[in-house]
């Protein structure tokens, strides 16, 4: 009979590992972001043309704020579309 005290897991447990999100825009010092830059926005968007949130990219509240802006502005301009299957 097994002790009551040992664990078995099937895969390694990642204790410690876990990366922290961080703000890249304030880690690599960017104060604006271009509207104008399709390539660098395509990253904070999803396949179907959604913006990510904040708990999945990691940005801070101002500079999520500012990058939903630049995105609704290349939209607007017809930059980026506004819905894509596959955009990716």
């Amino acid at each position: 009979m097994k002790p009551k005290g040992d664990i078995k897991y099937l895969t390694a447990t990642k204790i410690g590992l876990i990366k922290k999100k961080y703000c890249r825009f304030k880690k690599n010092g960017i104060n604006y972001i271009d509207y104008k830059d399709p390539e660098y926005l395509l990253k904070f968007i999803n396949e179907q043309g959604k913006i990510y949130p904040r708990r999945l990219t990691g940005n801070s509240l101002k500079f999520q704020r500012k990058m939903a802006q630049a995105i609704k502005r290349a939209r607007h301009i017809a930059i980026l579309p506004y819905v894509a299957d596959l955009l990716k």
